[in-house]
């Protein structure tokens, strides 16, 4: 490939928030250009695979794409669709040259969405604004393109408005994006630079990477093998095939500068192909930025309901790690639940996926305890140690200081509900950072002023049940984003319940200590309520 052949390559993504059509506007996307979809007819969303996809209209696992139109390769690179995969989101746009911002008519712009389009722009990506679901009648379209002009400053002109449902141009925005984006930077005579975005485990090929080619090319031969380079893993493996997806896996002998696809490393460990980390011919590459290694937010430990199930929840939890490296197990053991699985997930609904998998496609019945985070504790012998659950916490002679993970939380609603949002959040020991009202054009006359809430709050607060109040306290309009900023220290105890004088361990608790009396009472009330006297 010489540098004229990048002007016919557009690689881009879809930012978008749940259930605003990300992957039914992929499904027309394809079809336009008379992709064969013939094996995939029976699902309603091609790129969304697991049956959970389908049913909650959110992308779990991202998904890419190659399509032919009008003489140019298009690109897409499906991103997951909420907040716990974040990390994915990043490397899946940093793939990109592009994106188009997917905007729900009916539900308009929501917290996710502009945080994902502050990334893309953050990388230099070209946004292409896109107004979704334009055939729902007595919808007030104007009003939606006020809020995409007002809140993220685009024109009216820039906006594109389709239908992913019936496909009401869709052949449009396939030529906006050929005339708009830009087309991908790199030198084809470079040595190898590849961004991974993705992994898959497949049983014939072993770990399956999927990769953005920034700078040189592979080519690959049967018979004649070549050796490849993890630089950030420093390691190596020798690839067993490259190809494209269409979406289904086609064999090619070569991908290009600019090009996206796919190589199948044949090796089994799929932690060891990082998504983020770069692949090519060199040992000594400078790999590319934004690396990281993606580890669990929060724990919860998997035991089975019958103590005969848990070599079946064994193998079933190893099966679904396979695919996913970013959970974790640890085999544990309770005197009063048995033999389980503390397992580390990226966030509550990485757990429920995981759960409902288990459930579902493996027949395991569950008991799960409620989820929790990781402290650091520092010793007073200078020791660190990482604590997961209450029976971990080291005895309080013992401890010099604890920390607990923050993040960085932002909430989008419209300014009527700031108040009882703010004092929520409050509730929930949150450090207030910032308020926006985001109407940039205050002559637009929106119908509502939006505002976007920020405050610094303890991970463990947001994991219970933060987000149900946040919902019902603005009638289902609140969208919140978060961020892991640090681990700061606080004052975290171990709460201990006592039946008949007897600690029951499955009830303790780890908990702030100005909380703890109130949790403390809100349990024994529970537990009156289900233990006879």
């Amino acid at each position: 490939m010489n540098v004229n052949q990048l002007e016919k390559i557009r690689n881009f993504s879809i930012i978008a928030h749940i259930d605003h059509g990300k992957s039914t506007l992929a499904d027309r996307m394809l079809e336009a250009v008379k992709t064969d979809l013939s094996r995939e007819k029976r699902k309603s969303r091609v790129l969304d695979r697991l049956d959970l996809e389908q049913e909650k209209g959110i992308t779990i696992k991202l998904q890419a794409c190659r399509m032919n139109w009008k003489g140019y390769q298009l690109n897409l690179i499906d991103t997951p669709g909420h907040v716990d995969f974040s990390y994915e989101v990043s490397r899946s746009l940093a793939a990109c040259d592009s994106a188009i911002l997917l905007v729900d008519a009916t539900k308009g712009i929501q917290a996710q969405t502009i945080s994902n389009t502050k990334k893309a722009l953050e990388l230099g990506l070209k946004i292409i604004p896109v107004l979704n679901k334009i055939d729902i009648p007595y919808i007030d379209i104007d009003e939606k393109e006020k809020e995409i002009e007002a809140l993220l400053g685009f024109s009216r002109d820039e906006i594109i408005k389709i239908s992913g449902k019936t496909g009401e141009n869709v052949d449009l925005l396939l030529d906006t994006i050929v005339e708009r984006a830009p087309q991908p930077k790199g030198n084809p005579e470079s040595p190898l630079k590849a961004l991974v975005f993705d992994s898959i485990y497949d049983e014939h090929w072993g770990v399956v990477i999927a990769v953005r080619i920034f700078d040189g090319k592979i080519e690959y031969i049967p018979g004649k093998p070549i050796e490849l380079y993890m630089i950030q893993r420093q390691g190596s493996f020798k690839p067993t095939e490259i190809g494209m997806f269409s979406p289904n896996l086609e064999e090619t002998q070569s991908l290009e500068t600019g090009e996206v696809g796919y190589i199948a490393t044949g090796e089994k460990d799929i932690s060891y192909f990082t998504v983020g980390d770069t692949v090519s011919d060199r040992k000594d590459t400078q790999p590319l930025e934004g690396y990281k290694i993606p580890k669990p937010n929060m724990f919860a430990s998997f035991f089975p309901t019958e103590p005969e199930e848990y070599e079946g929840l064994k193998t079933a939890l190893r099966k679904l790690s396979l695919n996913d490296s970013s959970i974790t197990l640890a085999e544990q053991r309770s005197s009063l639940l048995g033999s389980g699985f503390r397992c580390g997930f990226l966030g509550l609904l990485h757990m429920e996926i995981v759960q409902e998998r288990l459930e579902r496609e493996y027949d395991v019945s569950l008991i799960v305890t409620a989820p929790t985070v990781e402290y650091k504790i520092l010793k007073t012998d200078g020791t660190e140690v990482l604590v997961q659950t209450p029976d971990e916490f080291p005895n309080p002679a013992e401890i010099e200081e604890v920390f607990e993970p923050w993040v960085r939380t932002e909430i989008l609603a419209p300014d009527k509900y700031l108040g009882d949002l703010m004092k929520l959040c409050q509730f929930r020991r949150g450090q207030y950072v910032n308020t926006k009202y985001l109407d940039t054009d205050s002559s637009l006359n929106l119908k509502e002023q939006y505002v976007s809430l920020e405050y610094d709050i303890p991970l463990a607060s947001l994991i219970s049940n933060f987000f149900d109040q946040m919902r019902n306290i603005s009638s289902g309009y609140a969208s919140m984003s978060y961020e892991l900023i640090d681990f700061f220290p606080s004052d975290i105890v171990k709460i201990s319940i006592l039946v008949n004088h007897k600690e029951v361990e499955a009830l303790s608790f780890l908990e702030e200590n100005s909380q703890t009396r109130s949790k403390a009472v809100k349990l024994l009330e529970e537990m009156k309520k289900v233990i006879p006297r």
